[in-house]
């Protein structure tokens, strides 16, 4: 497997993000999701001075990166976790806060090229999609034994699939012969239960269901949900966050949560707005950012990719 083939997603502008964050002595910086440690090289070699802290779930994933990340020494430490322990994790290491945090959302290059952890939708693999392999349940659990109702809802929810009470009848009726083990029969049972309109758009059929399993096998918006805030108050003031996210409801939990610091608390009608009320963030980004016909035609897995920023103006109120 060629590092070559793995161009981080909007490399240039995350780091740019980051920048005047990390050119500061002392800088420290995390990169929550690590996965083969592009981000996190280009961190380490564009800011000589900075320190490295990065976190993945994956040991695959820390293996390797470790392996990629050796010529930097100690500055980097890497730890194996889920990004909403970050403040265990800096806890621990000492650093009550730090000037700069990036998340890459996407799922791990490794991991959707690993045919044997049945991520992608392309080829026949067990249905396993566990980040962490050594916890939790795996994708073939959830289809196999979730009462129809709940896998209505995930494929709703976090696939925003509409065709999903048809998958999810066709599901039932298959696993009832035979329980689910591997990617391709889901794939084919998927092409085979959708109406002739909805396999014209957006590409594979099977993608919305798989991104949907994915999601609930790895709890992904529930860790999402308490690791941005945690993030965002990991920064000391003047310190930046950036965050790259690759399906809307990543993008919305990661904007309500930016738009919030970036508001005033005060109650309404007050003539003076007490310091405790004002902005803890400000926006670096005008919406979400979107990656480049370039950016796109160097890495097609950038195109769904959504960028936001925020710098950090003041502390939180005690």
């Amino acid at each position: 497997m060629s590092q070559s083939r793995h161009v981080p997603v909007m490399l240039q502008r995350c780091l740019d993000m980051l920048a005047p964050a990390l050119e500061r002595p002392g800088a420290v910086v995390v990169d929550c999701t690590l996965g083969l440690g592009g981000h996190s090289e280009a961190l380490l070699a564009r800011f000589p001075e900075v320190r490295l802290v990065a976190l993945d779930r994956d040991k695959e994933a820390l293996r390797l990166s470790g392996e990629r990340l050796a010529p930097f020494g100690d500055r980097a430490t890497l730890v194996h976790a889920v990004y909403d322990e970050l403040p265990d994790v800096l806890d621990r290491l000492g650093l009550p806060h730090v000037q700069g945090v990036l998340f890459d959302l996407g799922v791990s290059s490794m991991q959707l090229d690993e045919a044997d952890r049945g991520f992608a939708y392309a080829q026949d693999a067990p249905l396993d999609m566990r980040m962490d392999q050594t916890t939790g349940i795996s994708a073939a659990e959830v289809l196999n034994t979730y009462p129809p109702g709940e896998l209505v809802r995930i494929l709703r929810a976090y696939g925003e699939e509409k065709q999903a009470k048809r998958i999810v009848s066709a599901v039932v009726r298959e696993r009832d012969k035979e329980p689910f083990s591997n990617s391709a029969r889901l794939v084919e049972l998927i092409r085979d239960s959708l109406p002739q309109a909805a396999k014209r758009t957006g590409g594979n059929p099977a993608k919305r269901t798989f991104q949907a399993l994915r999601i609930e096998v790895n709890g992904e918006l529930t860790v999402l949900e308490r690791a941005i805030p945690a993030a965002v108050k990991a920064l000391a003031v003047d310190g930046r966050i950036a965050v790259l996210s690759y399906h809307s409801l990543e993008d919305r939990l990661v904007k309500q949560v930016f738009a919030a610091g970036a508001a005033s608390t005060a109650p309404p009608g007050l003539p003076v707005v007490p310091e405790r009320y004002q902005p803890r963030l400000k926006l670096l980004t005008r919406g979400a950012e979107l990656p480049t016909e370039e950016e796109v035609a160097e890495n097609r897995r950038a195109a769904p990719a959504r960028l936001r920023g925020a710098l950090r103006i003041r502390e939180d109120a005690e």
